[in-house]
């Protein structure tokens, strides 16, 4: 069996021959490596796939003869799939195969798989910290000092102190594999969680709220976790922040289309709102005039939530227990085709 690794500089090419050399021992296998240029070419949209990397030609020669491809970034387009009739499985290493178009490789017979929760507790993780970072105004105390400005006693007067999680109310909108994983956190800090997912039924940690609204109204701190759909696109915006209580903070991990990035800066600039922090973005990268930059009391990460070397390895690990499925002709955990 010939197999393709079209890895990048997160999952790296060694990760997924490691991977997969550990879940085929004893099973014969070639493996060829393509290295893709994400992250430091960002990727974005291919033809009619999404979130990839723009290597269309040189995935197409990777892929003479090739039967199994485990990838993240590699833009599976129409004319990907159509050239590469040797290809029967494609295993991607992130939560979900926007990177292949999935009508296509279903008509060629190829399987699609995806790694789910691979970057779950990586994004909860990083979540606590720009939430404690926009509370506690960590980076812009850190810059106060780095620029030479002297010991700034501000920080310390009661107008200027910042929130502490213990007794403080938190919403949290969404309770998939990130959001209960960060409530379970908050909970262990003694905040007091509430928690808004009409999908999720059963015990969550802390509080249901019995609406979106009623959630915003008593929320001191809101973080975002939904899934990002035509239901959910501007979820949150110039209402929504106007019922969260006068001084709140708010932050985004999840997806940038979420948030109404206009009437969030409306809100920092007016103190309507005390601080907020952002990993995700409507347009990544942010566009050099985005008025993001210029808003006060805001914290910007660039989409870091995802981005630890446990994720790279959980990613690799997932992808290779599928292509070990795949050659044991067994059903996969995780397909879509």
């Amino acid at each position: 069996m010939r197999i393709l690794a079209a890895g990048d500089h997160f999952v790296r090419n060694a990760l997924i021959a490691d991977a997969l050399r550990h879940d085929l021992a004893g099973s014969p296998f070639e493996l060829t490596e393509l290295t893709l240029p994400w992250p430091l070419e960002p990727f974005g949209k291919v033809s009619e796939v999404d979130e990839a990397s723009d290597a269309e030609d040189a995935l197409i020669e990777a892929l003479d003869g090739v039967e199994v491809c485990v990838t993240q970034m590699a833009p599976f387009t129409e004319r990907v799939l159509a050239a590469a009739p040797a290809l029967r499985m494609i295993a991607v290493c992130r939560g979900g195969p926007v990177n292949v178009n999935l009508q296509a490789a279903e008509a060629r017979g190829v399987r699609v798989c995806f790694a789910p929760g691979r970057n779950a507790a990586s994004t909860a993780e990083f979540t606590i910290g720009l939430m404690l970072a926009a509370m506690r105004r960590i980076p812009a105390a850190h810059r106060s000092l780095a620029d030479d400005r002297g010991w700034d006693g501000s920080y310390y007067t009661y107008e200027n102190s910042g929130l502490e999680l213990e007794d403080t109310p938190v919403g949290l909108i969404g309770y998939g594999a990130v959001g209960s994983r960060v409530a379970r956190v908050l909970c262990a800090f003694g905040a007091e969680v509430e928690v808004y997912d009409p999908y999720v039924r059963g015990d969550v940690h802390g509080m249901r709220a019995s609406s979106l609204d009623a959630l915003l109204s008593r929320s001191r701190v809101l973080t975002l976790h939904a899934r990002l759909t035509p239901e959910t696109q501007e979820l949150i915006g110039a209402r929504e922040l106007a019922l969260l209580p006068e001084g709140a903070v708010l932050v985004n991990a999840a997806r940038g289309g979420l948030l109404d990035t206009g009437a969030l800066c409306d809100a920092l600039d007016s103190g309507r709102l005390s601080a907020a922090a952002l990993d995700t973005y409507e347009q990544e990268p942010l566009p050099a005039d985005s008025r993001l930059f210029s808003t006060p009391n805001l914290v910007l990460t660039p989409h870091l939530g995802g981005a630890s070397r446990a994720v790279a390895r959980k990613a690799a690990a997932i992808a290779a227990a599928e292509v070990a499925r795949h050659v044991r002709d067994e059903p996969l955990a995780h397909a879509l085709t």
